[in-house]
């Protein structure tokens, strides 16, 4: 399970950061009483004003758009971890945002509701998100394909929607049609299977007495389907946060279902590097991952 000490910490440094850039566009998508499911949490402030922790009751988009010297015509909904305990905005979020908005992809960063064992919460906010990429924003930029990215927790959030989660759980909603056109997953929490599974995360998302039953509805690699989008998966060989077999099964279902899919595990870095500048392989996965955006351009193009 991750230290919450050294997770709240990295909160707050990313928090800071956060007050610190400039983003192009801020959306609120919602909060707690306008949207489907509440998580029946309130807003914590500290005495500067600044919310703690979990940022539980509204969900936004900090926009980042594409350097229209490059631009692509891509854009991505990037959903930054934190074990559904919080959200790290910083490492996982804007710093990715501006790196994507200078190859010339349009990133947006999803600070979404906490689900405090309500699952529909987090993930109504990420569909929410890929619509509005999609729907409202394209319609003013003319974006080609729209894609979602999540790490850990985040990348079970990203996955989730990649797969059309709530639909398959029967919820009804205006997202039902939406699907991201590729999703991009760093060190994801993407299985339920109690071998495997990153306990803290589902617990925090569906509380610490679940059943398995309950585990299996929102496990992403049991609702992998005809339609998910092609796939790019990350993962360090030697986490010991969450398995690697996580990314490996993941993959083998996609695989299994001849979903275009992308696999590199290296072999150090452990867990939650994100953008970090002392992950010794960042400018691999850079690399691979810029040439696998470009592969995804020409495929759409032919």
């Amino acid at each position: 399970m991750f230290n919450r000490i050294r997770l709240a910490m990295a909160f707050f440094a990313s928090l800071m950061m956060m007050n610190s850039q400039a983003q192009n566009i801020t959306v609120k998508l919602w909060d707690n009483t306008s949207a489907p499911h509440s998580n029946h949490l309130q807003v914590e402030e500290k005495d500067e004003g600044q919310e703690r922790i979990s940022y539980t009751t509204s969900a936004e988009l900090y926009i980042y758009e594409a350097n229209p010297a490059k631009a692509t015509g891509q854009a991505v909904v990037i959903c930054p971890g934190g074990g559904y305990f919080l959200v790290a905005m910083g490492h996982e979020g804007h710093q990715f945002a501006e790196w994507f908005a200078e190859q010339g992809i349009t990133a947006a960063v999803l600070k979404y509701r906490m689900p405090n064992g309500v699952a529909q919460v987090p993930m109504e906010d990420a569909a929410e998100a890929l619509r509005y990429m999609k729907q409202d924003y394209a319609g003013r930029k003319s974006l080609s394909q729209v894609g979602i990215m999540g790490f850990s927790a985040g990348g079970h959030l990203a996955a989730s929607t990649a797969v059309g989660m709530l639909a398959s759980n029967g919820e009804k909603s205006r997202h039902a049609k939406v699907r991201a056109d590729f999703a991009i997953l760093f060190y994801p929490v993407v299985t339920g299977n109690p071998a495997l599974a990153h306990k803290g995360s589902y617990d925090n998302l569906l509380g610490a007495d679940r059943s398995q039953e309950l585990t299996d509805r929102w496990d992403p690699n049991l609702k992998i389907n005809s339609k998910t989008p092609p796939t790019f998966l990350v993962h360090s060989s030697n986490d010991t946060g969450v398995n690697p077999q996580n990314s490996g099964d993941f993959h083998a279902q996609l695989k299994a279902l001849n979903i275009p899919t992308e696999l590199h595990f290296f072999p150090t870095g452990g867990h939650g590097w994100g953008f970090n500048d002392s992950f010794e392989h960042k400018r691999e996965w850079q690399t691979l991952l810029s040439e696998w955006l470009k592969g995804l351009q020409t495929r759409k193009a032919k």
